[in-house]
């Protein structure tokens, strides 16, 4: 997208003013090839693929192609784009994220924000990145005044960049339908919003942009309550939207695998209709008295017989279909929609063999090679989270946290043989720390929890063992 630097210099140099500027961008956005695969990627995730809108052809009377009724015409959709986001997301972020920090009471406080429900929402925001090619985080406060998140809609926002890597914001339009009834009619109304540090402006786009004065057409990020409890108005220093991007072209993963889904939807499809056909197979009629076509395909189909005169007969050329050619060309179109959809076939042969170690590792090296472009884009997202996080904090409770360093640990779901790792683990007591150990455990899900645990249970069964005996593992000492 333009500068809105840029924008608004050439709005004022040609005496455009900030509502005829967002209506050009929006009318650019609607048109734009980025808006119209954020839909489509959708629709293919939802396996509403394109399969779905084909009609069999054939040639007519007049040699133009004419729709057909009489034959078959399966639209066989898979589900290839599912399976493959929901698989990379399900790699990376189904598994709570880590969050280390040396301050502990910071890390507490943390914990609180990055609970169950951030977790699920970072999860659906990596899901909605992988599909449309990124995803936008809202931060803003609920009505009970809580520091709040929540998921738009990627086709909703229209960023205007500073920056031509696209790693901050100027400005944010967000265009968005509601129901309303006007009379006894619902019908969709159109939204616009447009956020930048100075605030909000709110309007109601019917062609034009009209004031939204029933939201408010003017209005600040949010609102504080000073010592004589009256409301001010506040704003972030940053407008407030995050990114989080699938790669740094921000492409959605569709791109790269269309055609190949949808020519195996095609070649499924016609496949099924050629064996459907096969009963209807081409007849070579001869001397059959001067029945018409339609008449005797009737027959043939009611009956399953055919009356001829002396000298007639019926003869049928049979559709042949090449089963060897068709089933490596499926394999091979299969094989080249998760090498660059970058996924894991598990219907492959080489996964039914349980591979491990080394081979195991080779199996996963594309979905692994995804999941860390998809780490390193929201690493530096989770930080401008961190900023909106921090800033609240020190605003509400005086303590400034910012200078603290965070790291975001993402505990992938690999697939492993869990007697080996047990195993690995035992070898390596005395060698690794003990909260290395334990969070590389198979069967540990929250790592501090388990040492608190461990913990515990020694306090416990102290007084059953021996006088100066030393059970090793976890350090009582705080």
């Amino acid at each position: 997208m333009k500068l809105i630097k840029t924008i608004l210099a050439n709005g004022a140099a040609s005496a455009m003013s900030l509502e005829e500027i967002i209506k050009n961008e929006i009318s650019e956005w609607k048109n734009s090839e980025e808006y119209k695969l954020m839909l489509e990627s959708q629709k293919y995730y939802k396996n509403d693929a394109d399969i779905l809108k084909r009609e069999r052809m054939t040639i007519g009377d007049s040699g133009n192609l004419e729709k057909v009724h009489n034959l078959a015409s399966n639209k066989l959709a898979h589900g290839f784009l599912k399976k493959l986001v929901d698989q990379k997301t399900g790699y990376l972020l189904s598994k709570p994220m880590s969050i280390q920090t040396d301050n502990e009471q910071y890390q507490e406080i943390l914990q609180d924000y990055f609970n169950k429900s951030m977790l699920r929402l970072i999860q659906n925001i990596g899901k909605e990145a992988v599909i449309k090619g990124k995803a936008w985080l809202h931060v803003y406060y609920n009505e009970k005044g809580n520091l709040s998140f929540k998921r738009i809609p990627s086709e909703e926002i229209i960023p205007l960049w500073k920056d031509q890597d696209h790693t901050e914001l100027d400005a944010v339009i967000r265009v968005y339908q509601v129901e309303a009834y006007e009379g006894r009619i619902k019908k969709d109304i159109t939204k616009v919003e447009f956020w930048s540090p100075e605030g909000v402006q709110r309007y109601v786009y019917d062609g034009n942009l009209i004031p939204d004065v029933e939201m408010g057409d003017r209005a600040s990020h949010f609102v504080v309550i000073d010592q004589e409890n009256k409301e001010q108005p506040a704003n972030w220093e940053k407008v407030p939207f995050i990114c989080f991007k699938y790669n740094n072209e921000e492409i959605s993963l569709l791109k790269f695998i269309k055609s190949l889904i949808d020519d195996y939807d095609k070649r499924k499809s016609d496949n099924s209709n050629n064996l459907e056909d096969l009963p209807n197979s081409i007849y070579v009629v001869k001397n059959y008295s001067n029945t018409q076509g339609g008449e005797f395909r009737k027959n043939i189909s009611q009956y399953r017989v055919v009356f001829t005169d002396e000298n007639g007969g019926v003869d049928s050329v049979n559709i042949e279909i090449n089963t060897e050619a068709y089933k490596n060309h499926m394999e091979m179109n299969r094989k080249d929609i998760y090498e660059f959809g970058r996924g894991v076939d598990t219907q492959g042969e080489e996964f039914g063999n349980i591979p491990s170690g080394i081979a195991l590792k080779f199996l996963y090296a594309d979905l692994d090679m995804d999941a860390n472009t998809i780490e390193s884009e929201f690493q530096a997202s989770l930080e401008q989270l961190l900023w909106f996080i921090n800033t609240h904090i020190a605003n509400t409770t005086g303590i400034d946290y910012s200078e603290e360093a965070v790291d975001f640990i993402f505990n992938r779901d690999i697939l492993i043989n869990e007697s080996n790792v047990i195993t690995d683990i035992k070898n390596s007591v005395g060698i690794l720390s003990d909260e290395t150990l334990i969070a590389n455990h198979p069967y540990v899900t929250d790592v501090k929890e388990e040492l608190e645990r461990i913990k515990k249970q020694r306090k416990e069964n102290m007084i059953t063992y021996p006088p100066n005996f030393d059970p090793g593992g976890v350090d009582d000492e705080e």
